[in-house]
C-alpha cells in the first residue's frame, strides 16, 4: 500500500503543479477510449471517476476538466467516424475484426435501430462505445446529422462520469474525518467479492467454450499414447453425456494441484511468512477501526462449525430421505475427509501465525476449507440439475461466500495470506476430486430447488442468528497488539514524554491531529472531574448510531461523535462538551504506544472544537474544527487539582499537558464555568 499512496500523491502533486497540463492527460484518457480498438482497452471509467475526485479535492479545476474530456471524447468519436467511412467494410478483413466479427457486429445491431440513439446510447455502453461512431462512417452517415447528436453525447458523457467522482472529492473531508478506514476496507471487501465473482464466471465460461475442443485434443492424446490413455479414456469416452463435464474437473484438478503443492513447497522451504503474507497483514492491521472490526468479525463467523453444521445436517437428512444413497454417500465423504486432511496437515505443517493469533489457526485455513468444500461440493450436487447457461450460479455463490469469508478472516489477522490461498486450493483439489468420482458414478437427475432452498436458507438463518452473539468473542480473541513496557514513570515525567508520538499517522495531512495530553495512571479520577465540570461520557458508537446520521430529524446534540483510532484502537475514553447548537468540545484517549515498566496504565489523547455539519444535506457529523487551542485550554482549566506539567514540544512547539491522575494536589477553587 504505501508504494501506491505515495505514487498517487506524486500524481496529485504533479496536477496541482501542471493544472493546464492535466487537461492534455485528460483530453488524451477521453480521445483513446473513443478510438476505435483503443477504447476496448483504455480504463476509462476508474480514471474518470479518479480525475472527478481530483476535482472535488480542488486539484483540477471542474469546467476545464469537463471541457477537456468533452473535446477529447468528441475527437476521438470524429477519428472512429472517419476511420469507418474511410475503410468502410474493408474493416472486416483486418486484425482484430477478421478474429472477432462480433466487436462490430454489436455496435452494428444498436445502430441499425435508431441511427440518431445509437450515438446517444453508445456514449454510455462500454462494449460498443467506440465501435457505433466506425458503423456510422461505414454507413455514410450524414455529418449535419451526426456531428450534433455527437458533440451533445460527448458532452454529456464528460459530465456525468466526473460527477460521481467530483461528489466524493466534494465529501472527502466529511468521510475521512470519521469513517476513512471504514469505506476502504468495504471497499476492498467488494473488490474481493467481484474478483471472486469474475474469476469464477470467466473460468465457467472459458471451459464452457472451450470444452469440445480441448475433448477433441485430448481424445486425440489418448489414441497416440494408448498405454496412458486407457486411463484417461475413462473420463472423456465419446458414450459418455458428462465426458465434457469430467475432463474439465480432471484439468481444472490437475492445474490447482500443482498450484497447491507449489505453494506448500514455497512454505515449506521458506519456514514462514512470505513478505507478501507480512505486507497484507500490515496493511489490514493499519485498516482497523471499531465499525469495520464489529461487521468482519461478524462475516468470520459465518465459516464456523455451529452455522455450517445445520445446512450440511439438512442436506445430509434429505438426500437419505430421499434414498439418495450416493449422493449422501459423497457428500459425506467429501465432509469428513476434507476435514481430516486438513487437520492433519495443519498439525504436520508447524508454520508462524500471525501476533494477533495466537492459537489455534495455521496452514492452511481449516474454515476456510472446509467453507470451500461444503458450499463447492453442494454447487457440485444441485449445478448439473441447471439448465445450461444457470449452472454458473451455485458456483458463483460459492466464490463469494469463500471471499467474504477469507477478507474478513484476514482483516482481523486470523490468519497469513497463504493459510488461506493454501486451504482454498486445497478445498478446492478435494471437492474436484469428489466431483469427478461423483460425476462417474452418478447418472441420476432429481429435483434440486427443495434442496438449494434447505440448504441456502439454513446457512442464512444459521448465520444471521450465530453472528451477533460470536462478534464480542473474537474481537477479543483477535485483539490489537499490546504496546510494550518500555518507558520509566520517572524518566516519562521529566524528559521521556517528548518521544511520544506528537500526532496521528494518518495518511491524509488533515487527519493528523495534535497529541496534546498524556495522562499516568487510571482513568476513572479524569473522568469523575471532567464531569463534575459540565463534561459527558459517550459510548462508542456502532451501526445502529452510524445509521442514525442519516435522520435529519434528530438534532446535533442527541448525534454520536463518530469514533476515530489510533495504532488499529479506538479512544477507551470519548468525553465531549457543550458550548452552542451546533458545536462541541472534545477529549480523545487512547492507549499509548508504549507502556510503564511498573505496570501504571499510559494514554495518549487529544483536544477538539468539532462542528456539526450535514454533506450534501444527507447526514449529520461532527467533524473537527482547525486547532485553535481553545479545547486544550478548556481540559487544562477543567483538570486543575491534578499533578500536572506543561511543556512545548521542541520540534514543533505545540503544547502538552501531561497529568498523573494517581497524585491530587491540595484541592483548589473550581473555574466558574461559561454562562
Amino acid at each position: 500500500m504505501p508504494p501506491v499512496t505515495a505514487w498517487f500523491d506524486s500524481i496529485v502533486s504533479w496536477i496541482g503543479t501542471h493544472p493546464v497540463a492535466a487537461g492534455w492527460v485528460i483530453f488524451a484518457i477521453a480521445f483513446c477510449d473513443a478510438v476505435i480498438v483503443l477504447g476496448a482497452i483504455v480504463p476509462a471509467l476508474p480514471l474518470m471517476f479518479a480525475i472527478g475526485v481530483l476535482i472535488g479535492l480542488g486539484e483540477i479545476s471542474g469546467p476545464y476538466a469537463v471541457a477537456c474530456a468533452a473535446l477529447g471524447a468528441f475527437i476521438g468519436d470524429g477519428t472512429s467516424f472517419w476511420i469507418g467511412r474511410r475503410w468502410g467494410p474493408q474493416l472486416r478483413t483486418v486484425w482484430p475484426f477478421r478474429k472477432y466479427p462480433q466487436l462490430l457486429d454489436r455496435g452494428e445491431q444498436l445502430f441499425r435501430r435508431n441511427a440518431i440513439k445509437s450515438i446517444f446510447i453508445a456514449r454510455y455502453v462500454g462494449p460498443v462505445r467506440p465501435f457505433v461512431p466506425a458503423i456510422a462512417g461505414m454507413a455514410h452517415m450524414a455529418l449535419r446529422r451526426y456531428i450534433p447528436a455527437s458533440a451533445v453525447a460527448a458532452a454529456s458523457w464528460a459530465l456525468l462520469f466526473l460527477i460521481p467522482g467530483w461528489l466524493l472529492g466534494e465529501a472527502y473531508d466529511a468521510v475521512a474525518a470519521v469513517a476513512d478506514r471504514l469505506a476502504i476496507v468495504i471497499g476492498a471487501l467488494l473488490v474481493a467479492i467481484a474478483a471472486a465473482w469474475a474469476g469464477v464466471l470467466y473460468t465457467y465460461r472459458w471451459f464452457a467454450r472451450h470444452a469440445d475442443s480441448l475433448l477433441a485434443r485430448a481424445l486425440r492424446w489418448t489414441s497416440a499414447h494408448p498405454r496412458l490413455g486407457r486411463y484417461a479414456v475413462a473420463l472423456i469416452s465419446p458414450q459418455r453425456p458428462e465426458s465434457a463435464s469430467l475432463a474439465l474437473l480432471a484439468a481444472c484438478l490437475l492445474a490447482i494441484g500443482v498450484a497447491w503443492f507449489a505453494l506448500l513447497a514455497t512454505m515449506l522451504a521458506r519456514g514462514g511468512p512470505l513478505l507478501l503474507d507480512l505486507r497484507v497483514h500490515d496493511a489490514m492491521y493499519a485498516l482497523r477501526n471499531p465499525l469495520a472490526d464489529r461487521l468482519m468479525a461478524g462475516l468470520a463467523s459465518i465459516g464456523d462449525p455451529s452455522v455450517l453444521v445445520w445446512p450440511v445436517g439438512l442436506v445430509t437428512l434429505w438426500l437419505l430421505w430421499r434414498r439418495r444413497w450416493m449422493a449422501a454417500t459423497h457428500w459425506m465423504a467429501a465432509l469428513a475427509f476434507g476435514l481430516a486432511l486438513t487437520a492433519a496437515l495443519e498439525a504436520a505443517i508447524d508454520m508462524p501465525r500471525p501476533p494477533t493469533a495466537l492459537s489455534g489457526f495455521g496452514f492452511p485455513s481449516v474454515g476456510l476449507t472446509m467453507a470451500t468444500i461444503t458450499f463447492g461440493f453442494f454447487a457440485v450436487l444441485i449445478a448439473r440439475e441447471l439448465p445450461g447457461r444457470q449452472r454458473v450460479w451455485p458456483y458463483l455463490v460459492s466464490g463469494a461466500v469463500v471471499a467474504v469469508l477469507g477478507f474478513a478472516r484476514l482483516y482481523l489477522g486470523a490468519h497469513w495470506l497463504t493459510d488461506l490461498v493454501g486451504g482454498m486450493l486445497l478445498g478446492i483439489v478435494w471437492l474436484l476430486v469428489l466431483g469427478i468420482a461423483y460425476r462417474r458414478h452418478v447418472a441420476r437427475s432429481f429435483w434440486m430447488r427443495p434442496l438449494a432452498a434447505l440448504f441456502y436458507g439454513a446457512f442464512m438463518v444459521s448465520a444471521l442468528w450465530h453472528a451477533p452473539r460470536a462478534v464480542d468473542p473474537l474481537l477479543a480473541k483477535f485483539a490489537p497488539l499490546q504496546a510494550p513496557a518500555t518507558l520509566d514513570a520517572t524518566a516519562w515525567w521529566q524528559a521521556d514524554w517528548a518521544t511520544l508520538p506528537s500526532q496521528r499517522k494518518e495518511r491524509d495531512a488533515s487527519q493528523r491531529w495534535p497529541l496534546d495530553v498524556q495522562v499516568a495512571g487510571p482513568l476513572a479520577p479524569v473522568t469523575a472531574r471532567l464531569r463534575a465540570r459540565g463534561w459527558e461520557i459517550q459510548d462508542q458508537a456502532d451501526w445502529k448510531d452510524t445509521l442514525r446520521l442519516l435522520d435529519d430529524d434528530t438534532a446535533p446534540h442527541a448525534q454520536k461523535v463518530l469514533p476515530a483510532t489510533y495504532d488499529a484502537l479506538a479512544e477507551s475514553l470519548l468525553m465531549r462538551r457543550r458550548v452552542g447548537p451546533d458545536r462541541l468540545q472534545v477529549l480523545r484517549l487512547w492507549r499509548a504506544p508504549r507502556q510503564f515498566v511498573d505496570g501504571t496504565p499510559l494514554w495518549i489523547g487529544t483536544t477538539q472544537t468539532l462542528a456539526y455539519v450535514r454533506p450534501f444535506d444527507l447526514f449529520g457529523l461532527w467533524l473537527p474544527e482547525a486547532y485553535d487551542g481553545v479545547a486544550y485550554q478548556r481540559v487544562r482549566a477543567d483538570l486543575a487539582g491534578f499533578d500536572t506539567r506543561e511543556n512545548d514540544r521542541p520540534d514543533s512547539l505545540q503544547p502538552v499537558l501531561r497529568l498523573r491522575s494517581f497524585t491530587r494536589r491540595p484541592a483548589a477553587a473550581a473555574p466558574e464555568q461559561p454562562r
